[in-house]
């Protein structure tokens, strides 16, 4: 008995390349600033980016979007209190397109 495999033929017209991705990476900080409203506790943001770690949460996306100045503590004296909560500075605002920056001069 012989056992025979079909034959690929190419397809006429039809590239193999890949095509690159175009959609540039999202990073923690641009989707934890993308989700804030307001004033927000830790647990708050958390639950809104669905993540159940803390560690995870803390070191992925709240102390980068600290460090990087887009939000910053309501409380900074005190970073370790219950009450603490998180806002968007304004560096975050704009990257995060809610605040349109400096407008023109008065005149």
């Amino acid at each position: 008995m012989e056992f025979r495999f079909p034959t690929v033929l190419p397809t006429p017209g039809v590239t193999p390349e890949v095509t690159p991705e175009v959609t540039p990476e999202v990073t923690p900080e641009v989707q934890l600033i993308g989700l804030m409203r307001g004033e927000m506790t830790r647990k708050a943001l958390q639950q809104a980016l669905a993540l159940k770690d803390e560690e995870h949460f803390r070191k992925r996306y709240l102390l980068p979007a600290l460090a990087s100045g887009l939000i910053e503590m309501t409380l900074p004296d005190k970073p370790n209190s219950r009450l603490q909560k998180y806002r968007l500075t304004n560096k975050g605002k704009r990257a995060a397109g809610s605040d349109p920056g400096p407008g023109p001069a008065a005149a």
